[in-house]
């Protein structure tokens, strides 16, 4: 991400002539910071006693760890492949567009604007709110009420700093990357070294199959694929990034390597020095890892972790808000979200957008449940993308591929996204079947929206007033010069 304050601006700036447009800031060392800083949030802090849960012992957790990293990698590839022969920014959406048409790509930006976006932001924040309260309270557990408002202060923060500016929230994004390699650190080399001193008592029977329930399984590979999420943020800034045909594979090859090792190393050290019991009781289990063998600098891993859970927050939102603003400009949003601050040169109606929903899923505050809620929308529709990148190599064999990935790839990837989302159905019917439903939900609007030259001439004249007012309102207009 950029964070040179030229004239000229970044993302959204004014050029020479005047015209608002995004321009190319990224960098591959920025790239790869915004993928490492987005993937790495609360998931390796919160989501061991997910994982650990739902797969009954220590060494099947290390398992799925290590299988969620490379099923991650199969489908960073696949959506590489995309991204260099796809040139516009969005992600998920412009990939589901370009490859399976307009009905999944909308219903896509449906669920992610009214389910997966809030649910994730709140599980993220809820993890922020806890970790940076928690050392006031201790030996007691902070109060749900506190944390809430804390989680939602931080989240009505980056938003702020997002619709004011970019080179601000970029600037931030560097330093919270820097910080949580730091809190990972902390975490892994204590571990290291207790386990070279002989600790490994919580490894005897790692593979104890007492507590194992193969149903259950999909629900940890929620919880580790969830750790992993991020690695897609690069290709939604795809207009953004300089020479994005050698920058993008090589952003989401590096930054899931490192990210795959420190996430095996640091569940390695919490085992060493946690019982399953003491990470099943947990609410924090970085928290917890550092009472135990940091002591009297335990509050400074909180305050790392919480740290890091906000910058996942700052370039998650950052990311996100790119795929409405393009999915606007393509004419399946309505075109105020299409719209860049002429002053501040962000796009402010996007990200105002995601705060009314995710306010309400903090006030909802489960963590695992939020996170089963979202994830059967979130890895279907990751799936379909990776479906699509095998219909789309059919319908276009002679289509430019400078990135081109084997086939078996994207066939594992959508295969096992399938296989998970099904299986998931049957483990936890409530939370994944609301999910379903509020998915099919865009069904109705997508027709509004395609056919809204059939509305009433009055609706659509109210419509176009408002929107007009808005614009006013926000002083926001339309991107002016082509960037794909």
């Amino acid at each position: 991400m950029g964070t040179s304050q030229e004239t000229s601006g970044e993302n959204g700036a004014k050029s020479e002539d005047g015209a608002v447009y995004l321009k190319k800031k990224i960098t591959l060392v920025r790239a790869i910071s915004l993928t490492i800083g987005t993937i790495i949030g609360s998931g390796i802090f919160i989501s061991p006693k997910g994982v650990l849960k739902n797969s009954g012992n220590i060494g099947l957790s290390l398992l799925i760890w290590l299988a969620s990293g490379i099923l991650s990698m199969c489908g960073a590839l696949s959506y590489a492949d995309l991204g260099t022969s796809i040139k516009k920014s969005g992600g998920h959406y412009i990939y589901l567009l370009e490859t399976l048409g307009p009905v999944p790509a909308f219903l896509r930006l449906w669920a992610e604007f009214v389910m997966i976006r809030p649910a994730n932001i709140a599980v993220v924040s809820l993890a922020f709110g806890r970790y940076i309260i928690e050392p006031l309270y201790v030996p007691c557990s902070a109060p749900p009420i506190v944390v809430k408002l804390i989680s939602a202060m931080g989240i009505a923060f980056i938003i702020a700093l997002n619709c004011w500016s970019v080179s601000w929230s970029a600037n931030l994004q560097t330093l919270f990357t820097a910080l949580k390699l730091v809190a990972i650190g902390l975490i892994i080399v204590p571990g290291m070294m207790a386990l070279a001193r002989g600790r490994t008592e919580n490894f005897q029977d790692a593979f104890d199959t007492s507590s194992l329930a193969l149903d259950k399984i999909p629900l940890a590979f929620y919880s580790g694929m969830f750790a992993f999420g991020g690695w897609f943020y690069v290709t939604f800034v795809t207009e953004e990034i300089i020479n994005p045909e050698r920058n993008i594979p090589i952003t989401v090859i590096v930054s899931l390597i490192v990210v795959t090792i420190c996430y095996l190393l640091t569940n390695v050290a919490y085992y060493t020095v946690l019982t399953t019991t003491e990470v099943l009781t947990s609410e924090a289990v970085a928290m917890s890892y550092a009472d135990r063998i940091l002591h009297q600098i335990s509050p400074v891993i909180s305050i790392l972790v919480a740290m890091s859970c906000f910058g996942a927050l700052n370039g998650g939102i950052f990311a996100s808000s790119r795929m409405l603003f393009v999915a606007s400009r393509e004419g399946y949003w309505p075109n105020l979200f299409a719209m860049i601050h002429i002053k501040r040169h962000t796009p402010l109606p996007a990200l105002l957008l995601m705060m009314p929903l995710v306010f309400l899923m903090i006030g909802i505050g489960d963590l695992y449940g939020l996170l089963n809620f979202y994830s059967f929308s979130r890895w279907l529709f990751m799936g379909l993308v990776a479906f699509g990148l095998i219909i789309h190599r059919r319908k276009y064999p002679d289509l430019p591929r400078p990135f081109k990935v084997p086939l078996i790839i994207p066939i594992i990837f959508s295969t096992m996204c399938l296989f998970i989302v099904g299986m998931s159905l049957y483990s936890d019917p409530v939370n994944t079947g609301i999910g379903c439903l509020i998915t099919l939900s865009g069904l109705p609007v997508y027709y509004l929206t395609i056919h809204k030259q059939q509305l009433p001439w009055r609706m659509r004249e109210i419509f176009d007033f408002l929107t007009l007012k808005m614009q006013v309102l926000m002083e926001v207009i339309p991107q002016e010069i082509k960037t794909y």
